[in-house]
């Protein structure tokens, strides 16, 4: 059991870098596809929330699935279908075609993207200790290597659709290589049962748990939002606000991104220690500071040391929030996953047109006020993630430590 264990964690991790490695060779390959198709950046940003809601529609459909079909069913399909769908981007003509192969596109990874995590809920739950980080930490090695292989298709001569066509290819590879590693069900049945599932009562239980999760849903919505406009503005904000040059604005969104994925790598350890509800409040709390640095300090010392506090404060919080949603209720882990993940999303999408629309009352950095409120609102709400679990985990500590 052991053994097949490791492998499904291992298995989790190389999904994981699969979706992040097929979103960032769209991602990459967006100039590209823009100059293909010949439109404009405003009519490319209206195309974009079509590739958002196709995979928000794709992470409603998928969490049900995973918990009827189970993960070894969805998982392989979803990267399957995600590396099979990455070239029709490529192949579009016009703003049409484009249009239907951004939905389709946005679909599958968003079918990969749920299900993966009911998946690691899964893992982590079969470990009986905090994993879940690790493996968000992978989903960003994902976006690096896919920069790498675009880059060494370029050297190599590939257009843009054979690039994309080969990445996909590898990609549904490696999807259906590893589908027998995963785990065929929840394991909740082999293993322990959980603080929380002993005390639950099954009158209004069900009820209780699908608020939580739509509170943790919220968080999501919050925490996100904060995470698209760093993606969005950061750069932006050193160049225009404080005069950086180009090539030195783009370290602003580097060091955001660095920070993230430094956090993310040593959150596990953090959380098995102190508690995950001590790691989103602690976490949005620092990165509320993080972010009123950069709103407030007038030098560009100040906006790095501020991106840094920002991506290492939130790192944690999505995370947390994903897991437990899934522990919520195991035999709808996959359903409750996608109503975070899917909340989460809206809100990913939604910051930067949110901080764009502030850009028209206020400057640009007065805008990042509002990611400090919603930092600060997820740090005093924090106390939704305690649970019975929690407390005991926290009563045990207290006990050790005298």
């Amino acid at each position: 059991m052991e053994r097949s264990l490791r492998a499904a964690r291992v298995a989790t991790y190389v999904y994981f870098v699969l979706c992040g490695t097929l979103m960032g060779a769209w991602v990459v390959h967006i100039p590209a596809v823009e100059e293909r198709v010949g439109i404009s950046h405003a009519t490319l940003g209206g195309l974009l929330v079509l590739l958002g809601l196709g995979a928000f529609a794709g992470m409603q459909m998928a969490g049900p699935l995973t918990d009827r079909l189970g993960s070894r069913v969805v998982v392989p399909a979803g990267g399957t279908l995600c590396g099979a769908t990455l070239v029709l981007p490529g192949l579009a003509h016009d703003p049409w075609t484009l249009a239907g192969a951004l939905f389709v596109f946005g679909f599958c990874n968003g079918c990969l993207d749920v299900s993966m995590n009911a998946h690691a809920v899964h893992v982590e739950k079969a470990y009986g200790r905090p994993v879940m980080s690790g493996f968000h930490a992978t989903f960003s090695v994902g976006g690096v290597l896919a920069s790498l292989v675009a880059a060494g298709a370029a050297s190599a001569g590939l257009d843009l659709v054979a690039s994309m066509a080969a990445t996909g290819a590898v990609g549904i590879v490696i999807a259906l290589a590893s589908a027998s590693a995963l785990l065929p069900a929840d394991p909740a049945g082999t293993g322990a049962h959980s603080a929380d599932e002993a005390e639950a009562s099954p009158v209004g239980a069900r009820h209780s748990t699908g608020g939580r999760v739509w509170l943790l849903a919220g968080l999501a919505l919050m925490v996100m939002l904060c995470e698209g406009a760093a993606n969005d503005w950061s750069a932006l904000h050193l160049k225009d606000v404080l005069g950086a040059p180009a090539g030195t604005a783009a370290f602003a969104y580097g060091t955001f991104a660095a920070a993230m994925t430094i956090g993310r790598l040593v959150t596990d350890r953090l959380v098995a220690r102190f508690g995950s509800t001590a790691i989103l409040r602690h976490g949005s709390a620092m990165a509320a500071v993080g972010i009123t640095l950069v709103a407030l300090g007038p030098w560009m010392w100040a906006a790095f040391a501020g991106w840094a506090l920002f991506g290492l404060g939130l790192s944690g919080c999505v995370p947390q929030l994903f897991s437990a949603a899934g522990h919520a209720d195991p035999a709808a882990a996959g359903a409750n996953v996608s109503r975070v993940a899917g909340l989460g999303y809206v809100g990913m999408l939604a910051g930067p047109a949110v901080i764009g629309w502030l850009t028209h009352l206020v400057a640009l950095n007065q805008a990042f006020v509002l990611l400090t409120l919603l930092c600060v609102t997820t740090a005093v709400a924090a106390g939704v993630l305690r649970t019975g679990r929690e407390r005991t985990r926290r009563s045990e500590t207290v006990r050790i430590g005298h």
